[in-house]
């Protein structure tokens, strides 16, 4: 038992350190339980949880505070330019932020497309593929994920009031 827990911490102490020489900005607060990995135009809120994330591209990624990701989530901020000189597309690229609020949770396997935003407190199911901006407190799931159902918004604010945070 105390040889796993300490394999466990080695692990965690080690992908967490991969992930702080990455990235352009963090908090102390960064738990990596899995292998990740991030961009120089990552910053990371406090208090953030990778249990296996890969943000890939040359485009910026915001997280906010109190992140939690399930196993292999996907970021993506770059697309092939399909509008330029050759078809499908050409050798340039096309550049969109990420913004993901405080508070938010993805599931297992959840991708994310160039350009979205995620609403603080919003929990997104796992397997959904993010194509359009989530809203504040909605639950979304599904490809491409769409709304399904709201946090209890009142109790959501009286939680964060009380600093009650994972």
């Amino acid at each position: 038992m105390f040889v796993v827990n300490g394999i466990k911490k080695l692990k965690r102490a080690l992908y967490t350190g991969i992930v702080k020489s990455m990235a352009g900005k963090y908090d102390e607060a960064l738990y990596v339980n899995a292998f990740s990995r991030v961009t120089k135009k990552t910053t990371l809120g406090k208090n953030v949880n990778f249990n296996g994330m890969s943000i890939q591209g040359g485009g910026e990624v915001v997280i906010g505070d109190n992140f939690h990701s399930g196993q292999s989530c996907v970021m993506i901020t770059q697309n092939h330019n399909y509008e330029g000189e050759k078809i499908p597309y050409d050798n340039t690229y096309v550049y969109k932020k990420i913004v993901i609020g405080d508070n938010v949770w993805l599931g297992h396997r959840v991708i994310i497309l160039p350009g979205v935003r995620i609403g603080e407190g919003a929990i997104v199911q796992a397997g959904a593929v993010v194509t359009k901006d989530v809203p504040i407190c909605a639950i979304v799931g599904g490809n491409p994920a769409q709304v399904f159902k709201y946090r209890d918004k009142e109790h959501y604010e009286k939680l964060k009031q009380e600093g009650k945070f994972l």
